[in-house]
Parts: C-alpha cells; sequence; structure tokens
C-alpha cells in the first residue's frame, strides 16, 4: 500500500470509529445532551424509532429506484447538500418535533444523494444494487460504534453483520423486483440500520430542546447533522476503494492495525 493510500485509510478510520455527532454539536451549543433529553415527551424515543425506519425505507426506495448511476468523475456536492439540507431543517422545525419527525424523510433522502455523490467520486458504480445498497448503509455507520455489541471489532463488526443481510435481499431485489414490500429481506435489513439511525436522530433531537439551541436553530443543527454523514460516508467509501485495489483482507488488517493505535 502507497503512503498516500495509507494516509487514507488512517483518516478513514478516524471518520468511521470515532463519528462524533454529538462531540459536534455539543462543541457548538456548549451544553450537555442530557438537558435536552429530559425535555422530550414520554414515549418520544418509540415514534423517533419509527420516523427512522419510514425515513430509511424512503431512502431505500430512492437508493434502488431513482438514484442516477453516473455523474461527473470524481465530483461530489456536500456544500449544495448541506444547504437543502438547512432548508429542510428550517421548515421541519418552525413545526417543532412534530414537524422535525416529519421532515426527516426529506433531510434523509438529501443526505442519501450526497452519500451517492462522495461514493461516485471514490470509484462506485451506482449502476450496481450493492453499491446502492452500500450508499444506505451509511445510516449506520454514523452511530456511535458503542451502541451494541459490534463495537467489539468496529467499523468491521458492523459491515459484516450488515453484510450478512444485504447479501440475501441484494439477491432477493435481482430476483424479485425493486419494491421493499416484496422482498421479505428488505424489512430485516431496513430495521437494521434504522435502530441505529434512530440513535442519532434522538441525539439530534435532543440538542434541538436544548434552550440556547433554539436560537442557532434546527437549520444549523440539520446541517451539521448532514455533515456528520457525509464524513462517515467519505470514510466508508474510501475504505471500499483501497479493497478494490488491494484485496479486501489486506485493507482489513492494515484498518485494524490503525484502529488499534
Amino acid at each position: 500500500m502507497t503512503e498516500t493510500d495509507r494516509a487514507s485509510l488512517r483518516e478513514a478510520c478516524g471518520r468511521l470509529e470515532y463519528p462524533g455527532l454529538v462531540a459536534r454539536l455539543t462543541a457548538m451549543i456548549g451544553r450537555p445532551m442530557e438537558d435536552g433529553m429530559k425535555r422530550l415527551p414520554a414515549g418520544w424515543s418509540d415514534q423517533v424509532q419509527g420516523a427512522a425506519e419510514r425515513a430509511i425505507g424512503t431512502s431505500l426506495e430512492v437508493a434502488l429506484k431513482s438514484l442516477p448511476p453516473r455523474s461527473r468523475e470524481g465530483s461530489d456536492s456536500d456544500e449544495l447538500h448541506r444547504f437543502l439540507g438547512m432548508g429542510s431543517g428550517a421548515i421541519g422545525g418552525f413545526f417543532g418535533l412534530p414537524g422535525t419527525l416529519l421532515e426527516l424523510p426529506v433531510s434523509t433522502t438529501l443526505m442519501l444523494r450526497s452519500i451517492a455523490d462522495i461514493a461516485r467520486a471514490e470509484g462506485e458504480d451506482l449502476a450496481r444494487t450493492e453499491a446502492r445498497l452500500a450508499c444506505v448503509e451509511v445510516f449506520a455507520y454514523g452511530a456511535n460504534p458503542a451502541e451494541d455489541d459490534a463495537a467489539e471489532s468496529g467499523y468491521y463488526g458492523l459491515r459484516i453483520a450488515l453484510g450478512l443481510r444485504l447479501s440475501v435481499t441484494s439477491r432477493q431485489f435481482v430476483e424479485q423486483g425493486l419494491s421493499q414490500h416484496a422482498v421479505p429481506g428488505a424489512i430485516g435489513f431496513v430495521r437494521a440500520i434504522a435502530s441505529r439511525f434512530g440513535v442519532v436522530v434522538s441525539d439530534k433531537l435532543a440538542f434541538q430542546l436544548v434552550p440556547v439551541a433554539g436560537a442557532i436553530s434546527g437549520a444549523v443543527i440539520n446541517a451539521v447533522f448532514m455533515r456528520h454523514f457525509q464524513d462517515v460516508a467519505r470514510g466508508h467509501f474510501t475504505v471500499r476503494r483501497l479493497e478494490r485495489t488491494y484485496g479486501t483482507a489486506t485493507v482489513r488488517r492494515a484498518y485494524e492495525r490503525v484502529r488499534l493505535e
């Protein structure tokens, strides 16, 4: 592996193992998330989880049906997507927490479009179903690895767990068509990702309820939210690009050495 690629892998590892949405929002707002958590209505977590699952389901449909397979080589438009995300966040924030949950599928779809641009810039062929599903997977990688048992193996542990569902689901999509409702494996795939994505959404909503955050607005918090997943996507697709060059086993060994340093 070249020194340039080793540096890219090190940067990717930093993005994937320490995503840090909470840290970013804390640095911006300067107040502990617990302040917001106390303000969330009782039973709100179930609503957040349901909204997260609907948002991921919508993104899956978009990924499989309407993501353009090609764009300008090596291009991505992070700033444009963040600007659009700020607009949707401002509209959702105007109507409070219910509005934010209704807006979530819109901002999630915008993030998916940005993730797809990053994937293409890293050499992914989005004409392939597997590459499109890999874009949706990014929403799972954006949660803190400490949230579940896959934390013992970090990014690769979670990737293997999702890969077990992906291999079956991808084959079913090819055989049965693109509708997630027609593919039994798609339901489990969506729920596996949504269970982790919902954690990040809860963190975002909690910060929006911290009093000082109200002055900053949902638009700015949405921009941080989107930037977070853009960084995770860049790490994920950098690793995949290196795997295409050096092989999965070689890159994973190098990645684990960096992670344990």
